[in-house]
């Protein structure tokens, strides 16, 4: 005959195999979300995405999508950014000087950034910066995104300012190739101080969106790294990494707002 006793150790023993059946099946159920989540996580990484150590500094929408819609970033009321109907489809024509060196100066509400660009290394996406802010493109645009975690970049050129917008055309990647060839993880090394192309994730995908590294960071050599920033611009960068991302997140709208106020491109 059981007794009571016996019966309640079995009660317990039952209750204790059932609670280790429900713990065995969510640490199952967490092990496939975490693998979901990898992977999804590697075929951004791979695709080129962040600015991209597990997020992706994709940029720039279809060229379908307008750039200066009704939820684009504010722009000032006297040079509003071009919406990709007014901007050409196609690649401006090449007008700059192929061998010299350009300087874009983007004057923003948190201080003025200066960009060393050599046409002689990246001639098209140089053009295409140049023909940008010759039509105030960027005057009055946000920086929309900054990452402080696995990638250090803050992430400007969006009329949009959510991450979609974009000129109406792309351009060619170039000078992959100049910081070195991919190690065994894929990566190269982005310098502090380096500018480079946001992307779709796709070669050639290109558009207005670029990326400001304010401390190394290692990302696929899918981006082209177009240009340098001066010391004080990078130190505008940094403060503005350094108040983080709006909600305390790692990657968002940086805390600090950045407005270009206005970009201009000259020949040095």
């Amino acid at each position: 005959m059981v007794t009571s006793d016996q019966r309640r150790r079995q009660l317990a023993r039952e209750k204790y195999a059932r609670q280790q059946l429900r713990r065995e099946e969510n640490r199952r159920k967490a092990k496939r979300r975490n693998a979901v989540i990898a992977a999804a996580l590697a075929v951004v990484l791979a695709a080129g995405g962040a600015v991209y150590a597990s997020v992706a500094l994709t940029g720039d929408d279809s060229k379908d999508d307008t750039a200066g819609s009704d939820n684009s970033a504010s722009s000032s009321p006297s040079s509003p950014a071009p919406s990709q109907s007014e901007s050409s489809s196609a690649e401006p024509k090449m007008s700059v000087d192929a061998k010299a060196t350009y300087a874009m100066a983007l004057k923003t509400n948190e201080g003025d950034i200066t960009i060393t660009m050599d046409a002689a290394k990246t001639p098209r996406t140089v053009n295409s910066f140049s023909h940008l802010a010759a039509k105030k493109y960027f005057d009055g645009t946000k920086c929309h995104r900054l990452t402080t975690s696995g990638i250090f970049v803050l992430q400007c050129g969006d009329p949009k300012g959510d991450g979609t917008g974009g000129p109406g055309y792309t351009i060619p990647d170039e000078n992959l190739d100049a910081l070195g060839k991919a190690g065994p993880e894929g990566s190269v090394t982005y310098p502090a101080g380096t500018v480079a192309m946001a992307n779709t994730g796709q070669p050639g995908s290109g558009g207005s969106q670029f990326f400001l590294v304010y401390k190394d960071t290692k990302l696929p050599p899918s981006y082209t790294p177009f240009g340098k920033i001066d010391a004080a611009g990078l130190e505008v960068v940094k403060d503005v990494a350094e108040a983080g991302v709006t909600g305390g997140a790692t990657d968002g709208a940086p805390k600090k707002a950045v407005t270009i106020e206005k970009a201009t491109v000259a020949k040095k």
